[in-house]
């Protein structure tokens, strides 16, 4: 390697690869990111995109083993003999999980320790600290406990303590999975300026692109697309304006989420995606095969079923120590009835996680009650449930021997069975929520309760669990689940409940609420363009669904075609 490249690149890679003991692995990749340069890497769950962001700071092999061959070097440091320790002043991370990198009890010393680590004169930390929080969106948690924050407040708190130092290189694995559409916002302005004022080249993983981008579509993202596919080799490295159709069916066939400009142009092919709306999302799903509702939309529409609905009465939750506690939820009036999918909607910090942890009886209410069948509970983070070394053995805890059938079905219909002998601890963090859900869906609980059930998965792995969802709700079962993915709550929720401050704001529709302006304004919520587009141009609910569940379905055989 010159030194000339040396000096210009801040990362440099040559035939990196990774191999776990289970045989997975990501590469061989090889590539150079200039300063200021923003690379986005994508691909399905399980196709080693955490890996390879873990394999440019040192955790794999250090903290994470695994074969490792080829070379990196960051900052004109080999990582090999450098390590994590050796790399801390020129690299920041935000971790996929954010309780993995948040350790201290107070945010404003959480954004301040890697400063403290770096020996930064005292009297700058201060300062720092502040001008990092603003950046991440996080001011106004200053002073707050980070045991009280939600997953989403956590995710600004770590975004902050990676950008505080002024990192060379900045490592991004999912930042925006937890957050709302003000974190969102706070996400992009960091990245650019860290990148604007700092130089730092960025590396970011993420899934939702859609929503990353906003209304800008694609220029909104970073320029240069790493995809890598399910056998974790590169299938393309490539500028986002030369992106072809080929190539972005490919993407969707992958299970990747694309901004809508490229969907439609994966979907409708460049004329039509062009021509300026003469083609509506609408005008195409009516084309499609099985474009309609299926009768379990139908059946939804029709009203509730039988059966004992899961109630809260005037319910109220508060966290923190006595000294310090603080009302969290406060006058919650809701029920759950069998047979029907319900979203719960609202900002970072409203209340979701708690209010679902409340309704399942691991929270206990400061006031009120909670009446009805017992509720199973899919945690936000899928590790906080795991109780087996394998696989199959989490599927099947707590269930009869003669439950094994059960067992290797919901092992297949999550994409599972291959991994079936593997420690749970040691899958990605896609295949880590599909085993949540998996491990709680066999237990046929007449209430499921999902915190965030898309969290993590690629484009293909969300419908399949969304789809289980409603299927949960076809059997009679009834099902409430939090999302900040309004997309998939118009798409597959019956109903939707609207949290802010913690309290409820509205039990409505997703299309009424995607009509109401004034109430997404109050509980902080902001629709991507194709929702906005659909709520305004759709003649009801059922509609709606359609062109929603369609898109699904064209993208679902775009990868068998693969």
């Amino acid at each position: 390697m010159s030194a000339d490249v040396t000096s210009t690149a801040v990362v440099e890679t040559s035939g990196l690869e990774a191999v776990y003991g289970t045989g997975d692995g990501v590469g061989p990749v090889d590539l150079r990111i200039a300063a200021g340069q923003s690379v986005l890497v994508l691909g399905p769950s399980g196709s080693g995109k955490s890996t390879l962001l873990r394999m440019l700071h040192g955790a794999v092999p250090y903290a994470v083993h695994a074969q490792v061959d080829g070379a990196v070097t960051v900052a004109g440091r080999p990582v090999a003999g450098t390590g994590i320790a050796g790399l801390a002043d020129v690299v920041g991370v935000v971790a996929q999980d954010p309780e993995s990198g948040v350790c201290l009890p107070d945010v404003l010393d959480e954004v301040a320790f890697p400063l403290e680590n770096l020996a930064v004169a005292p009297g700058l930390i201060g300062p720092a600290v502040r001008t990092a929080l603003d950046r991440a969106g996080a001011a106004g948690l200053a002073g707050r406990a980070t045991a009280e924050l939600s997953g989403g407040e956590l995710q600004r708190v770590a975004l902050a303590a990676a950008i505080a130092p002024s990192p060379r290189l900045l490592l991004l694995d999912e930042p925006t999975s937890m957050l709302d559409a003000d974190g969102i916002d706070a996400v992009r302005r960091a990245l650019d300026v860290v990148r604007r004022e700092t130089g730092a080249a960025c590396v970011l993983v993420e899934h939702r692109l859609d929503e990353l981008a906003g209304d800008a579509g694609a220029a909104a993202l970073p320029d240069r697309w790493i995809v890598l596919g399910k056998d974790g080799r590169v299938r393309h490295d490539v500028a986002v304006e030369d992106l072809t159709v080929p190539m972005l069916r490919d993407l969707v066939g992958e299970g990747c989420w694309l901004p809508l400009d490229l969907e439609l142009r994966a979907l409708l092919g460049d004329a039509a995606a062009r021509s300026e709306g003469a083609l509506l999302p609408s005008d195409w799903a009516r084309n499609q095969p099985d474009s309609r509702p299926d009768d379990r939309v139908e059946a939804h529409l029709a009203g509730p079923r039988g059966g004992t609905p899961l109630r809260a009465r005037r319910l109220a939750v508060s966290r923190g120590p006595r000294a310090r506690r603080r009302e969290v939820l406060r006058g919650i009036d809701l029920e759950l009835r069998p047979g029907t999918t319900t979203a719960l909607v609202g900002a970072n910090g409203s209340g979701k996680s708690t209010l679902l942890a409340c309704l399942a009886g691991l929270d206990r209410p400061a006031a009120g009650s909670v009446e009805g069948p017992r509720a199973g509970l899919v945690f936000q983070n899928p590790e906080h449930q795991f109780t087996a070394t394998t696989v199959r053995q989490e599927v099947a805890h707590g269930l009869p021997p003669d439950a094994a059938p059960r067992v290797e079905q919901a092992l297949a219909r999550f994409g599972l069975t291959r991994l079936a002998d593997h420690n749970p601890y040691r899958l990605s963090g896609g295949q880590k929520r599909r085993l949540s859900l998996a491990a709680m869906l066999v237990h046929e609980h007449p209430f499921l309760l999902a915190d965030e059930p898309g969290f993590g998965l690629d484009r293909h792995a969300s419908v399949g669990v969304l789809r289980a969802l409603r299927d949960v709700a076809a059997d009679g079962r009834g099902v409430l689940f939090s999302s900040h993915d309004l997309r998939a709550v118009a798409g597959y929720a019956d109903r939707v409940l609207v949290l802010a401050d913690g309290t409820l704001l509205a039990d409505t529709t997703p299309l009424e609420l995607l009509r109401d302006e004034p109430l997404l304004e109050r509980a902080g919520l902001r629709p991507p363009a194709l929702l906005r587009r659909l709520a305004a141009e759709v003649s009801d609910g059922p509609a709606l669904v359609t062109v929603l569940r369609a898109m699904d379905a064209a993208a679902l055989a775009l990868g068998v075609a693969a």
